[in-house]
């Protein structure tokens, strides 16, 4: 049995396990209708792409200050009332959506709001109601810039870039890059486990082949199907009209973050060889390598946007060249590291 024959017999395993080919169904739904994904999505990533106008009743000294900033946002409209129990009672009838009192308190502008207390209506109004404070915020920068004595946290700049082109190569993406390279290691741990406590690696090892290619041939095949998965849905995105670009870059990427995953999985299950607890601790290794790479110079996940844009820097390139650097160090180490079990150890 060569370690092509162990491959063969990986996948076939693999077509029958129900939660692999889930996994996988439910990627090529993202892929397939990201269109619809997206734009239904994007409602809850960012809810001021939802549309529908906001009504705000507006009291207060500062109100005319806030009606004008609310007149930069798009979809919400402020109207100044004389007093609060006007406002209050309009909003009770449900003839605006939220009430809004801005006073001088100090030199400063005090805002308060009225919203509903639960409801996905409460988010967009919150954020519509966020976006006219940063607008008031900036209009109050810039007349009292002279009386400064300090220099205050820059408020964010304003962005006209569309949501739906954020949602798609900042979260879409992403996640269909990962989620192969998460699922074929944890697809390593599961196999090489069970094959332990079934006392069925013993049986394999029978045929003409080292404990190292059996190894092998099980987290080789892991390993290629996660770059041929993001080339289907790289597919499958553009005929929803997601263009990706860098396509070449960002399937040498899955491979090697795959061939990374893969082979600490397979050092993981051969370490310890207890099919819950290794998939418990990859799990974990897994999410805690994912935050530590906030440490990098850029995190992985930009990485795989800013190829997927167009926008690759050479700290980008420089990423991707040493993830493969990495997966090739990787690779040769858990081979040594398999050469150096005893036969007898899972006899």
């Amino acid at each position: 049995m060569s370690r092509r024959a162990i491959a063969r017999r990986e996948l076939d395993a693999l077509t029958r396990e129900k939660t692999i080919v889930l996994a996988i169904l439910i990627q090529v739904v993202i892929a397939g209708f990201s269109s619809v994904l997206v734009v239904g999505l994007t409602s809850m990533y960012d809810p001021d792409a939802s549309g529908g106008t906001v009504e705000a009743a507006v009291t207060g000294e500062a109100a005319d200050d806030v009606v004008a900033a609310a007149g930069e946002v798009e979809n919400l409209r402020a109207r100044r009332f004389e007093d609060r129990a006007t406002a209050r009672d309009a909003y009770d009838r449900g003839r605006v959506d939220a009430v809004v009192h801005a006073e001088e308190q100090d030199g400063r502008v005090a805002v308060s709001a009225s919203v509903p207390r639960a409801s996905l209506r409460k988010t967009v109004i919150v954020v519509q109601l966020r976006a006219a404070l940063t607008e008031l915020e900036r209009a109050e920068r810039a007349d009292r810039a002279d009386h400064l004595v300090f220099d205050p946290l820059p408020v964010p700049p304003r962005s006209d870039a569309s949501p739906y082109f954020g949602f798609s190569y900042v979260l879409v993406v992403p996640l269909l890059v990962f989620l192969p390279v998460f699922i074929s290691g944890a697809v390593v741990v599961d196999s090489l486990t069970e094959e332990i406590e079934r006392g069925t690696l013993e049986l394999l090892r029978v045929a003409p082949v080292s404990l190292a290619g059996i190894v092998e041939g099980k987290a080789g095949l892991l390993a290629a199907l996660a770059p041929l998965q993001v080339l289907l849905w790289i597919v499958l995105l553009a005929l929803n009209d997601i263009a990706v670009d860098n396509v070449a870059l960002l399937v040498a990427l899955t491979a090697a973050m795959a061939v990374l995953a893969v082979a600490a999985a397979a050092a993981l299950a051969l370490a310890l060889p207890v099919r819950q607890r290794a998939q418990l601790t990859y799990s974990l290794g897994m999410l805690t390598a994912f935050a530590a790479a906030a440490a990098l110079p850029e995190h992985p996940a930009t990485t795989v946007a800013l190829l997927a844009i167009g926008s690759a820097t050479r700290v980008t390139l420089a990423h991707v060249a040493g993830y493969v650097v990495a997966a090739v160090l990787a690779a040769v180490a858990v081979r040594r590291y398999v050469a150096r079990i005893s036969p007898e150890r899972y006899g």
